[in-house]
């Protein structure tokens, strides 16, 4: 080793900013002009048609609208089982009874 590699002082490099959250993505994209580059990037390197870009949008869109629909429809289909298991619980504890009633009951 050379005395001048001993010599030299480390650079400390500054902490890396945390990361923007979604809201903040969200906010800065809807700040975003519509001739703004993000947004044309593809188009200027050739890598995909116009076209191929916007129906890839469209699909990805459109299957994230079912994904979320469906997700809604699960969500209640969770809630009517529920409201359903309660019914059929209630309606059991009721038959209980009723036999035991009906057992109790000389003949």
């Amino acid at each position: 080793m050379s005395s001048s590699s001993k010599n030299k002082k480390r650079v400390v490099l500054p902490s890396r900013p945390e990361p923007p959250t979604v809201d903040q993505m969200l906010e800065d994209i809807s700040r975003a002009a519509p001739n703004d580059p993000v947004f044309s990037v593809l188009e200027q390197t050739g890598q995909d048609s116009p076209k191929t870009l916007d129906s890839d949008v469209d699909l990805r869109f459109q299957q994230c609208r079912r994904y979320l629909e469906l997700n809604e429809r699960l969500q209640e289909a969770g809630v009517r089982l529920l409201q359903q298991r309660e019914e059929l619980t209630a309606v059991g504890e009721q038959l209980d009874r009723d036999v035991a009633e009906v057992k109790g009951q000389p003949l």
